[in-house]
Formats: structure tokens, sequence, C-alpha cells
């Protein structure tokens, strides 16, 4: 049995975690002090989601994304860099028509959800392949499939 651990450090989370804490990081050098202290502290990967300086809302500008990455290459810790490509492919179900987009949908091509990654070079990223927003499944597939109507929200 092995019991080896990997430990991944995602320090700004994903999604909209600047409004449930103030310690988020947002600018580039923020955000990868905060993946230097975390590899410092033991993480071998340091999950990289990118922020708008100006808003610390989720961003996909790979200008941030290189800034970030090469602050962190240019410190010398020994760190996996892992950049997300999550965003840019995410289907919210229109509450009128589930066949269409409705609002918080956020589709884009595979390129230019690969962009940053591309420039960057990074030892790994994350791609999201499609929609896992579990709870909405769920309570869509049971007000549309009866007989799945007891799946746990």
């Amino acid at each position: 049995m092995n019991y080896d651990v990997i430990v991944t450090c995602a320090v700004t989370g994903a999604g909209d975690t600047t409004s449930r804490s103030p310690h988020v990081p947002v600018t580039p050098k923020e955000i990868a002090d905060a993946a230097i202290q975390a590899a410092k502290a033991g993480a071998a990967i340091a999950h990289i989601h990118v922020r708008d300086p100006e808003t610390g809302k989720g961003s996909r500008d790979p200008k941030l994304f290189k800034e970030v990455v090469d602050r962190v290459r240019d410190s010398d810790t020994d760190v996996v860099i892992n950049l997300t490509a999550g965003m840019g492919g995410d289907w919210v179900p229109s509450a009128q028509d589930p066949a269409m987009p409705g609002h918080g949908t956020d589709m884009i091509s595979a390129e230019e959800r690969l962009r940053h990654v591309q420039d960057c070079l990074p030892e790994i990223c994350s791609l999201d392949c499609g929609t896992l927003i579990l709870v909405m499944a769920t309570r869509f597939i049971s007000r549309h499939r009866p007989c799945c109507a007891k799946w746990p929200n």
C-alpha cells in the first residue's frame, strides 16, 4: 500500500472567492507570493487561477498568468505549476428552454481556454471538459425525469 501524499494548493480558490474572504490573493504578485509560501509550507503543486487586479473577479488574461508563472519560476521554488483552464466551459441551461444557454453560461473555444497554457508551458494544467454542476443537474433531472426525483439536492 502506498501512503505517499501529494499536496496541491489552489491559493485563490475557484469562482467568486474574493467576496467571501479579504485574504484571497488578487494581484499577480500576491498570487505568486501565496503559491511560493504554500510550496515552502509543503505543497508540491500550486494550482493557479488569476484575478482581475481591479475587480478581484476570475480572469483568463494570458498576461496575468504569465506574470504569476514568471514570478514563481524566478523564485527558484521547487513547485509544480498547475494552471487552470477551466474558465470558459460553463454551461447553465436556460430556465425557459433548457436546451439553450442561460444566465451564467461562459463558453469559449478550446484554443482560447488554452492560450495561457501555450504561453506559459506549465508542468500540468486542469481542463474541465464538461459541466459538472451536480446540484443544478440533479434539480434539472428531477424536474424532467420524475423517476429520478428522489436524488438528493
